[in-house]
């Protein structure tokens, strides 16, 4: 336990930022509560400030190498990181578990902030700063056609972010190289990319080191939108399943998400956003305004882009799958049949509503995995490929036409993902089963009387 406290850094710095927060969530609370409306503020910040220190905690826990050798410590930090998680979207109400969640991302940032340099410190925030114009544009754009509560939106966008935490999680795993300990075996986490090489090297046979090393770039990026688009499927279903009423409110909320997760991504990562203004504006010869601001249009333009078509299909059939039951029963009642839910429903004895459920999860999940590791794979293909070509013309060899030197390669990935998924996301919005309200999910007990026995 002495430990534990010699860590904590009680500078005056960070001493006077945390009395800051809490008089000014103090202050809010007992404004509403003279106000005689029902607040949960101080229960949402104080387990949102203890979910974000027990992260922080037990992240340094798994990193520690003599902790790594107890499998004691290791199941009990894995165990920890599953119900904090878990309690991050606990069956609160809307404002609790928006102000739950900007808790636990305060701290979290406030945790990576101080650990950073000055200038690091500089960088991060004209980045974030950066980042969050093209998010509230991109949400002003979808949100008209269908106009959501400022509380719900706000709530899916930090859950957006947060989806970000697994993936980050397990890449700090890997950079640390941490050999985690159980009682029957052990597990080192490695790269997607070493994993995907691995398999190809020993599942499949490759006529050549290239055809090798494109399906292993496949394989990895396919392994990482599972991860990412899991991710953020499970933080959407646990965290807006009360406010949905129709298909569009799942699809518009599923883009929300996307637009956190995006946002998230261009701050964290340090090739994005946080590198752009590195590069152009810190480190180079003199400040180079217009190549960062070509950047950074590029990345929140395409890039964004894909996470918003990819989660938003995946928000579509999620749609489709929760108003399974009124969905199926409007098609049967027009006449339309499926056959192959009749069939498996005669087969494995359950009811089509269930089997049909299951369909539209597991289309949507598979959907838009494809569509974000497809992306990935496509805008990464040159440079893995004999030559690095980077245009049509470096494809097609001598004999091209002089037009095609002047086409790039990524063009057709681009057009497809901006302006088709413009065009896909607006069919999905249009679509009568979508703008159908059919009401919101609840959770209802019912007592069952016991009758006397005669």
């Amino acid at each position: 336990m002495s430990t534990f406290f010699a860590s904590i850094d009680f500078s005056a710095e960070k001493s006077i930022t945390v009395l800051c927060a809490v008089l000014a969530i103090a202050s809010i609370d007992i404004v509403r509560r003279i106000k005689h409306r029902p607040t949960h503020l101080f229960f949402a910040t104080l387990l949102g400030t203890s979910l974000s220190i027990g992260l922080i905690k037990t992240v340094d826990l798994f990193v520690r190498p003599g902790v790594q050798e107890n499998p004691y410590a290791m199941a009990l930090a894995l165990l920890l990181v599953v119900l904090g998680w878990k309690s991050l979207f606990g069956p609160w109400e809307v404002q609790t578990k928006v102000t739950m969640l900007a808790t636990f991302l305060f701290w979290i940032s406030l945790h990576l902030f101080w650990n950073d340099s000055s200038e690091q410190q500089y960088v991060r925030l004209i980045a974030a700063a950066t980042a969050l114009i093209p998010a509230v544009i991109w949400c002003k754009l979808f949100l008209k056609y269908h106009a959501e509560r400022l509380s719900a939106v706000a709530l899916l966008f930090l859950a957006g972010i947060l989806s970000t935490i697994p993936i980050l999680f397990y890449d700090t795993l890997v950079r640390r190289g941490v050999e985690m300990q159980f009682f029957l075996f052990t597990l080192k986490p490695e790269s997607f990319t070493q994993n995907a090489q691995s398999f190809v090297n020993g599942q499949l046979t490759m006529s050549g080191h290239a055809q090798t090393v494109i399906v292993s770039t496949l394989l990895s990026f396919i392994f990482v939108g599972l991860i990412e688009e899991v991710s953020k499927y499970w933080v959407l279903s646990r965290s807006a399943k009360q406010l949905f009423s129709s298909v569009d409110d799942v699809l518009q909320l599923s883009i929300v998400v996307a637009i956190g997760f995006a946002f998230a991504e261009n701050v964290i990562n340090p090739v994005y956003f946080t590198g752009f203004v590195q590069e152009f504006l810190f480190h180079g010869a003199a400040p180079d305004p217009m190549g960062f601001l070509s950047n950074v249009m590029g990345r929140s333009v395409l890039t964004s882009m894909v996470h918003i078509v990819s989660t938003g299909v995946m928000g579509y059939f999620l749609g489709l799958a929760i108003f399974a039951g009124p969905y199926l029963a409007e098609r049967h009642a027009k006449g339309k049949s499926y056959r192959i839910l009749a069939v498996l429903h005669g087969v494995l004895r359950l009811s089509e509503v269930s089997i049909f459920r299951v369909q539209m999860l597991a289309t949507g999940l598979l959907s838009a995995v494809i569509l974000h590791g497809l992306f990935n794979f496509l805008v990464t293909l040159p440079e893995i490929l004999p030559g690095n070509p980077q245009s049509l013309a470096d494809v097609w060899g001598e004999s091209a036409p002089l037009f095609l030197d002047r086409v790039p390669l990524l063009l057709a990935p681009a057009l497809f993902y901006v302006v088709g998924g413009f065009w896909l996301l607006t069919t999905l919005f249009l679509r009568k089963e979508s703008m159908e309200e059919r009401g919101h999910l609840v959770t209802q007990e019912v007592l069952v009387a016991v009758l006397p026995t005669e």
